[in-house]
């Protein structure tokens, strides 16, 4: 971000305040990095849970395509960035960073009238990708372990499931208690999303006899809008704070680092999702849903390309200092904006496909009606 307002910008970034009661003194960038986002994963988890429960993940059968393409869609482009940053003597630490794919800005790009099948598939791929995307935050983004920490936050964990399992009811058990896990799990070295996710998977997402929702849906229902109208907003805000000039875009498409994670998000997701889903049907048992065309999962592909979020947050544990973490950012901003600008150019093409083939079938029910409504009005009398 340059201007006048650059100052007052990372003034407000930088500025810090703390609950000392928990051992926190973070920045503004922190908290919406480590706190706020964990509430996107928290509504990610109850998506998940929910699609391994009662969704397209419920069966191995159906689950099969979105899976295998969500793994090939994290491996391709993180091979890809590999290989860019690797011929061009850069580092490879952001090999995670194309990896993701953001649910919120993928699904705001779907169509209204293209197959349910599709929203669904790309639902399962993008819950399954942010699993991938948590376990790789977890397993190779985390230093400096503080085992005490952690194994109080798995125990809060277990006691939020024990809660969970015995029906307990009350925001005022679940609310303090999720905070001090999360409070814990940072502590503990492990980046404070896990929480999130975890709990998120230990909400119940089937409802019981007498009730009119389940916790997880009810959580879902009152944390989405915060989730997606304040969290995500605030944190690309304070972790975007980068500003696309000429020399900014220049190092995108020369530097070896921000070009892995441009191709990786644009190219990569691709190759990865629609390669691995025609394998994966040609050669397997698994099948495509047949409501959806093989055009359909080119543009969902493509789609996937919109890594923004998670991309973001990987990119600064990757590159936490200096001029790269701001080329990879940018390399992030303009990447996932080219996978949305090609994504709805061939969605609203399949669109315009579907619109039609639901007008020709409004039609023919129209005209199949009609000799019904004269033969009724002549038994009755006219109309």
């Amino acid at each position: 971000m340059v201007g006048p307002w650059s100052a007052a910008y990372e003034s407000v970034r930088d500025f810090h305040f703390g609950i000392p009661a928990l051992g926190l003194d973070l920045s503004v960038a922190h908290w919406t990095a480590d706190g706020l986002l964990a509430v996107f994963f928290l509504v990610a988890g109850i998506e998940l849970k929910r699609e391994l429960v009662v969704g397209e993940l419920r069966t191995p059968a159906t689950a099969a395509l979105p899976v295998i393409a969500a793994l090939c869609g994290m491996a391709v482009p993180a091979a890809v960035y590999t290989l860019v940053a690797a011929s061009g003597g850069g580092s490879l630490d952001g090999w995670a960073v194309p990896m993701a794919t953001d649910i919120a800005f993928a699904l705001a790009v779907i169509s209204t009238h293209l197959p349910a099948g599709l929203r669904a598939f790309l639902l399962t791929l993008a819950v399954v990708d942010d699993l991938g995307a948590i376990l790789i935050i977890a397993i190779f983004f985390t230093s400096d372990l503080n085992f005490w920490a952690l194994g109080s936050a798995f125990a809060g964990l277990v006691l939020f499931y024990a809660l969970q399992r015995f029906r307990v009811r009350g925001w005022w058990w679940y609310v303090p208690l999720g905070v001090t896990i999360w409070a814990l799990m940072y502590n503990s070295g492990v980046h404070a999303t896990v929480a999130g996710v975890a709990m998120g998977l230990i909400l119940r997402t089937t409802r019981d006899k007498g009730e009119d929702a389940s916790p997880g849906a009810r959580v879902s229902h009152l944390v989405h809008p915060f989730s997606a109208g304040v969290a995500v907003p605030l944190f690309a805000l304070f972790a975007a704070g980068v500003g696309i000039s000429g020399a900014a875009l220049a190092h995108v498409f020369t530097d070896p680092e921000p070009l892995g994670v441009f191709l990786g998000l644009v190219a990569g997701k691709i190759l990865g999702i629609f390669l691995g889903t025609y394998l994966a049907a040609r050669f397997t048992r698994a099948q495509l849903n047949p409501d959806l065309a093989w055009a359909d999962v080119f543009g969902l592909a493509t789609l996937a390309g919109i890594g923004f979020t998670v991309a973001l947050l990987i990119g600064e544990l990757a590159f936490p200092n200096g001029a790269e973490a701001e080329h990879v950012k940018a390399a992030v901003l303009i990447g996932s904006l080219t996978a949305a600008v090609l994504a709805a150019v061939l969605l609203r093409r399949r669109n315009r496909v579907y619109r039609r083939l639901w007008e020709d079938e409004e039609r023919d029910e129209d005209a199949d009606g009609i000799p019904d409504i004269y033969q009724t009005g002549s038994a009755g009398g006219g109309r």
